[in-house]
């Protein structure tokens, strides 16, 4: 019996998007159109002709599998079957129930989640009520420290009432909390774990280090083993609660070249690549028995700059910066014309776009103008970090860009955890980033990345710091009227657009390598593949 989710969605919360994802083999598409499905009618999938083991090529190693750890897209991807949230996206892009039954608000800043009675962690133990609040607890503790904990700071408290009843209260109404919860920042890690993670802390190790180790949940996958920098394996977890995993095992290989991970698609050594560079896209078509699943995505990819930097605390030269850049021939020169022109920080299929932004258009002129009067007319040097063969195309594209106002870029390609720590810790000049913006609500896509609260890893890596754009995005978050927070949205966006600590590029489209062989792949606009319906034949 299909279960509906009590949720009573205010404002933003209510509105409902579409994804695309679309290939160019129709019997390749998700057939999960319109719902996840998490019942418990097992289905039989032990098919005559199916390989029960996937291989999954992805660019690099899990910063960590600790869910309050790492918000990085590679460690997402794998935690993604190894946990459950609360509530969660179906395929159709709607929130619906997963470990809860139930989720509805009971007074302006409470909301009862009523929990699933079935449910086990992979270790045996039971969730229930308690492993939510020490969840909840644990994700905002400053003693821990979670890069994640700006998910769920307006929560003030997490009470048990009985076995499988828990009332969150927030400090504000706060309408897009059902969003925050189905991130996977929500995920749910057995009380054990968390119990051995503080056990760890008072006896002097770092904190989230024992879950990383040993990843407890309830997801469709478990945790096998990893191979620092060679690949991560999670295998069938028999005692689902929901459907089932359709393969016994999936193994996450480290490929961080692109052509590498083309080549293993294409000779079969892996069965899903992701990402594909665009540039790459008719040669994977071309082959045979491989081809690109094209999906909308809720990203958008941006060149950033450390405003705490000289001379990038200059608001003239940032803007000089951006009205150097050409966005366009960084689509065409690096992306084969595969991605939409970005003119703020939001995509176009997140709550809180706005089509109106008034961007910083390409004059290389006025850049010039800029850069004298802010007393740079000789220009300067700088280095921009980047992270894979994508990040360092745009790159040489900027820096022959910025060069014709003055400005001598060097390129520093390093590693993606190296690239996240140097940019966390404000070790860059200017930078090559992405954001994903996972709740599809514009507060994620803000929030973390442009508010004074959120400087370094949690996600504002520029350390951007605007008392009316803080003060706008609050308002936006306590609000629960729909228009209104889309006006104050607009208001944010152009203030940020205006004063550049970043310069939005593009938002992509989510390109995935996939086999001929492989049915039932879907990916969200966040850019999280849904791996629990795929077969191999």
């Amino acid at each position: 019996m299909k279960r509906k989710l009590l949720i009573l969605l205010i404002g933003a919360g209510s509105v409902l998007f579409t994804a695309c994802a679309g290939g160019d083999n129709e019997n390749n598409a998700s057939s999960n159109a319109d719902s996840n499905n998490n019942g418990n009618n097992n289905a039989v999938h032990e098919t005559e002709g199916e390989q029960q083991d996937l291989t999954v090529g992805l660019a690099g190693d899990p910063v960590s599998l600790d869910p309050h750890a790492a918000n990085d897209g590679i460690s997402l991807y794998v935690m993604n079957g190894i946990y459950d949230t609360l509530v969660e996206l179906n395929t159709d892009l709607e929130i619906q129930p997963s470990l809860a039954e139930s989720l509805e608000p009971i007074e302006e800043t409470v909301w009862e989640a009523k929990l699933r009675e079935d449910v086990v962690f992979h270790d045996g133990s039971e969730f229930n009520a308690e492993v939510v609040k020490a969840n909840l607890d644990r994700v905002l503790d400053p003693e821990v420290g979670s890069p994640l904990s700006f998910l769920f700071n307006m929560i003030e408290s997490v009470e048990v009432v009985d076995d499988y009843t828990v009332h969150i209260t927030t400090e504000f109404p706060f309408s897009a909390l059902p969003s925050h919860l189905a991130h996977p920042g929500g995920h749910m890690i057995s009380l054990e774990s968390i119990e051995a993670d503080y056990e760890a802390m008072e006896n002097g190790d770092g904190a989230l280090t024992v879950v990383n180790e040993n990843p407890v949940g309830t997801g469709y996958f478990k945790y096998e083993e990893r191979v620092n920098g060679e690949y991560t394996k999670l295998v069938k977890n028999e005692d689902y609660w929901g459907n089932e995993a359709q393969v016994e095992s999936v193994t996450f290989k480290v490929v961080p070249e692109d052509l590498t991970r083309m080549g293993e698609l294409q000779t079969g050594a892996s069965d899903i690549v992701y990402p594909v560079n665009a540039n790459d896209m008719s040669e994977i078509n071309a082959h045979d028995e491989t081809f690109v699943n094209e999906s909308e995505s809720a990203s958008m990819a941006y060149v950033g700059m450390n405003v705490e930097r000289e001379p990038f605390n200059n608001t003239e030269v940032r803007q000089a910066i951006a009205l150097a850049i050409n966005k366009d021939d960084i689509i065409q020169g690096a992306l084969d014309g595969v991605g939409l022109q970005a003119k703020g920080p939001l995509a176009p299929t997140v709550f809180g776009y706005h089509e109106g932004i008034e961007e910083i258009e390409h004059d290389l002129e006025r850049a010039n103008e800029l850069m004298e009067e802010a007393g740079f007319g000789d220009g300067f040097s700088a280095a921009i970090l980047t992270y894979d063969r994508n990040t360092t195309n745009i790159a040489e594209l900027i820096q022959a860009q910025l060069g014709e106002i003055g400005i001598d870029l060097s390129i520093e390609t390093t590693e993606i955890g190296t690239y996240l720590e140097m940019t966390g810790n404000g070790e860059a000049d200017m930078y090559v980033g992405s954001w994903g913006t996972v709740t599809l609500d514009g507060d994620y896509g803000l929030y973390p990345m442009f508010h004074s609260d959120n400087a370094g890893n949690p996600g504002n890596r520029s350390f951007y710091a605007n008392d009316e754009v803080d003060a706008l995005l609050e308002q936006a978050r306590q609000s629960t009227d729909e228009s209104e927070r889309l006006k104050l949205y607009a208001e944010a966006q152009q203030i940020i657009v205006d004063e550049a600590p970043i310069v939005p590029l593009y938002h992509s489209v989510l390109l995935a390598g996939l086999r001929e062989n492989v049915n039932g792949f879907f990916q969200y606009p966040s850019s999280f593949p849904f791996l629990r319906d795929v077969t191999v034949e």
